[in-house]
């Protein structure tokens, strides 16, 4: 009997113990760095066939490629929209990224001209549509109409239509700044890592990005259409070569948002120059000045001891980043003395401005002090 009670003690300390390492465990995995990566095309979508190549096919290699090397590293969890030769709807992919609670979303394709155009692209959401990139974007956007109830789905948008692109826009603004930082990253990493042509980063209406909710960017890996650049994609050396290079960028994007409290945080891209201080008011009504110190993924307390003794520290939130600002005033001059400050830590801050508690260009900021 003794024995029955000693074995079942056992029986239920291992389980006990089970259960807090599969409870730990998911813990562990809710804390990491969650990238959904989208493969272009699939299935009857076969994307562009520049020169006998098939877009959903090398898409889908290359995407696989990176997902594998980031899944060496054991704080990012890789999440994909299709791992196969399957047709997956674009609002499909959106909605795959945000249960996932997605830090970020790449979306991996090649391009196509009616030239011998060559060179990567990187796209984030944007309402500055040039000819080529209304293109890019109209060609993208019209996969939806092989999908079944797709005016359910996208609620009368038309992919011809530049004036359903801006209203894109909207929904995604406040991720636009880290997407950017990813973007540029990607692009860099062509050049300097891939050795390839970039074309540089564009803005472009996107459906696919249209309602994730995270930072987000399409790749253009380069021109199917082209003869030496569709050659060299459709080899297992340039799909590694782009691989890493994508890899490269989404882990140099997330060490850039792992931040230790007090220590170095990134700083996103610089706002505008503004007036010289002759032609500048000092009050301007309704208007809130404040300088930006940091952008990061990690929730710190906004106390000066934070941020190597800044004062007035306050902090938002847009989707998964967190903004800090130092000052709060209507005073321009004082956010100039205050950015000055804020420069000798922080040589990337820089002035925001908001009105009625959102944020608002700081041209439009100061144009107010004139109405």
């Amino acid at each position: 009997m003794q024995t029955k009670q000693n074995h079942l003690i056992v029986f239920l300390l291992l389980l006990f113990i089970s259960s807090l390492t599969s409870y730990s465990q998911l813990h562990a995995q809710d804390d990491k760095f969650v990238v959904v990566l989208d493969a272009g095309h699939g299935g009857h979508d076969s994307g562009n066939v520049g020169n006998g190549h098939s877009e959903k096919d090398i898409a889908l290699k290359v995407t696989l490629e990176v997902g594998k090397s980031l899944a060496k590293n054991p704080d990012i969890k890789v999440i994909y929209t299709r791992k196969t030769d399957v047709f997956v709807e674009l609002h499909e992919r959106a909605n795959i990224a945000n249960k996932a609670d997605a830090d970020l979303f790449v979306s991996i394709h090649c391009n196509a001209h009616s030239s011998q155009a060559s060179g990567t692209e990187t796209f984030v959401l944007g309402e500055k549509n040039t000819n080529r990139n209304f293109e890019v974007a109209k060609r993208e956007n019209e996969v939806i109409f092989l999908e079944e109830n797709f005016e359910e789905h996208y609620e009368g948008f038309d992919p011809n239509s530049i004036e359903s692109g801006i209203a894109l826009t909207i929904e995604q603004e406040i991720y636009v700044e880290q997407s950017i930082i990813l973007a540029r990253k990607i692009e860099d990493n062509f050049i300097g890592k891939a050795k390839r042509k970039s074309r540089g980063l564009k803005q472009a209406s996107l459906l696919v990005i249209r309602n994730t909710y995270m930072p987000s960017v399409l790749v253009e890996v380069g021109f199917l259409t082209n003869k030496k650049e569709g050659s060299y994609l459709n080899t297992k050396a340039g799909q590694t070569k782009m691989a890493s290079a994508i890899k490269t960028a989404i882990i140099d994007y997330k060490e850039e948002l792992d931040l230790n409290v007090g220590s170095h945080l990134s700083i996103a891209n610089k706002e505008v120059t503004t007036p010289t201080e002759e032609e500048t008011p000092q009050i301007i009504e309704g208007i809130t000045f404040k300088v930006q110190i940091a952008a990061s993924s990690k929730q710190l307390e906004p106390k000066s001891y934070n941020f190597k003794g800044l004062s007035e520290i306050t902090r938002d939130k847009a989707g998964n980043i967190f903004k800090y600002y130092s000052g709060k005033t209507s005073d321009y001059n004082e956010i100039q003395n205050l950015l000055n400050k804020a420069r000798k830590e922080y040589s990337g801050a820089f002035i925001v401005a908001f009105k009625a508690g959102k944020r608002i260009s700081m041209t439009e900021a100061l144009k107010s002090a004139s109405n």
